[in-house]
């Protein structure tokens, strides 16, 4: 069924670009630099028990007013020390992410968007004890997710503050996403 629904996005995204270019009646055709954006994610968090690090960029390019699509790579890793006072239960939990994204975006109105974006994410998951027992890793997994979300792109100088909620359609067990909504913030430029 997750395939289908899969399936049946990436047509219906297709069969949008398509239309919307076809609607376009400019009179430029071919590739044009000034339409390309640059954006994506980034932040880094650091503390005695946490550490988090996430390097996202995506690069895009804007059809024409109601089209934008392009691709990116991911790139997540966290680890947490749990510190339960008792050496015998403290362990050390890593965790990581690297992956390929595409995603389009279609504006009904001109700074408010729709967004899709699949994606397919190498994790990996292990455990470090304290109390001398080895090492324990889950098996590493390509897991596939389905972002679908609304978002609102702000002008800012050169480009755009993007502001956007995205769920994960698929709802993988490994999804790094869970099984809630979740916002990304973040600025594009050459919007």
């Amino acid at each position: 069924m997750k395939k289908y629904l899969l399936a049946a996005c990436l047509l219906a995204f297709c069969s949008v670009v398509a239309v919307a270019q076809d609607g376009e009646g400019e009179g430029k055709s071919g590739f044009d630099k000034s339409k390309l954006f640059f954006g994506g994610n980034f932040g880094l968090a650091f503390g005695n028990y946490s550490t988090l690090v996430n390097v996202s960029p995506q690069i895009g390019y804007r059809f024409n007013r109601y089209v934008a699509a392009g691709a990116g790579i991911n790139f997540l890793y966290s680890s947490y020390k749990y510190d339960f006072g008792d050496v015998n239960q403290n362990y050390k939990e890593q965790y990581g992410v690297t992956g390929l994204n595409v995603f389009g975006r279609f504006y009904p109105i001109e700074y408010l968007f729709v967004q899709v974006q699949p994606e397919a994410n190498y994790t990996w998951l292990k455990y470090h004890f304290y109390n001398g027992e080895p090492d324990e890793k889950l098996p590493n997994k390509i897991v596939p997710s389905l972002l679908g979300g609304l978002g609102a792109a702000i002008p800012a100088g050169r480009g755009a503050f993007i502001v956007t909620a995205n769920y994960d359609l698929l709802q993988n067990v490994r999804s790094p996403y869970g099984n809630r909504a979740f916002f990304n913030f973040g600025y594009n430029v050459g919007f």
